[in-house]
This record gives C-alpha cells, sequence and structure tokens, in this order.
C-alpha cells in the first residue's frame, strides 16, 4: 500500500505542479495588459503642487522708479462722439447733421488726427438699419474703430 500511495502522491503532485503552472501562466498574461496609474497619479498631484507654489512668484514684476518728466501732458483727449437720437436724427457733438454732411464733417474731422476712433451712442428704440448705416457711413470715411457707448446697471442702494 505504501507503493501505490506513494506513485499515487506522485501523481497527483505532478497534476498539482502543472495545474500551478498553468494558473500562474494565466495570471501572468492577464497582469500585462493592466497599467497601474498610482504612479502617475501621484507624479501629476507633486507637478500641480509644484506649479500652484511658483505661479505666483513668476506674476511678479521687476521693480522699478520710473523718472518723473517735466513736461504735463494735460491735453484733454479730443473724442468724436456721433449720437443718435430715438427718431433716427444724427448728431457729431451736439450739432445736429444730415447724413451726407456728417459723412463730409467725419472725413473732414479724419484727416489730422493719429487714431481714427468714433464713439457711437445710440437710443435703444432706433432701428438697427439706423444704425448700421451710419456704422457703414462711419468705415466709409475711413474711421478704423468704432466703440459703442451704453449705460451699466446701477448697484441697489
Amino acid at each position: 500500500m505504501a507503493g501505490l500511495s506513494s506513485s499515487a502522491d506522485n501523481g497527483g503532485g505532478r497534476a498539482a505542479a502543472s495545474g500551478y503552472l498553468a494558473f500562474r501562466r494565466k495570471r501572468a498574461r492577464r497582469s500585462i495588459g493592466e497599467i497601474n496609474v498610482t504612479p502617475l497619479v501621484d507624479v501629476v498631484l507633486v507637478l500641480l503642487l509644484v506649479f500652484m507654489v511658483t505661479a505666483p512668484m513668476m506674476s511678479q514684476g521687476i521693480d522699478i522708479t520710473l523718472p518723473t518728466a517735466n513736461q504735463f501732458d494735460n491735453q484733454p483727449e479730443d473724442r468724436l462722439t456721433v449720437t443718435l437720437d430715438a427718431q433716427g436724427r444724427a448728431y457729431l457733438g451736439q450739432q445736429p447733421l444730415a447724413l451726407p454732411l456728417l459723412e463730409d464733417q467725419i472725413r473732414a474731422l479724419m484727416v489730422g488726427r493719429p487714431a481714427h476712433v468714433v464713439y457711437l451712442r445710440a437710443d435703444q428704440s432706433v432701428r438697427y438699419g439706423k444704425v448700421i448705416e451710419v456704422v457703414d457711413l462711419l468705415k466709409r470715411c475711413g474711421v478704423e474703430r468704432i466703440g459703442f457707448a451704453y449705460d451699466t446697471p446701477k448697484e441697489a442702494s
């Protein structure tokens, strides 16, 4: 009986060893396809921390003392303002003008200016087409930039 049990154990041992090797091969194949993201997350968090600490230091300017000029720049800004009232009438500053006359006035005023900017103030009840007509007129006169004036909401007291 001892001989039978030893040969049975021997055969059973081979079966157990081959089962273990098969299990290990399956596990080895499966773990090759898996990626451990924990080190990646650690590196990203460290980089985020580094950038959060160094970003405020990078935005500081160079500390200098500027020289003072002897001349004052007290010239008031000369703004050209075109206004359209609720009836669609055009004004250059405070002067009412018809559109053809407005075009001539704007052309004459644009000649000596370094910046070709006009501010347009239009009543909210003016037709959209009328506003576009004035914008087109200003562009034909050589105006490069048009600023649209508007009111901001008042704060509650």
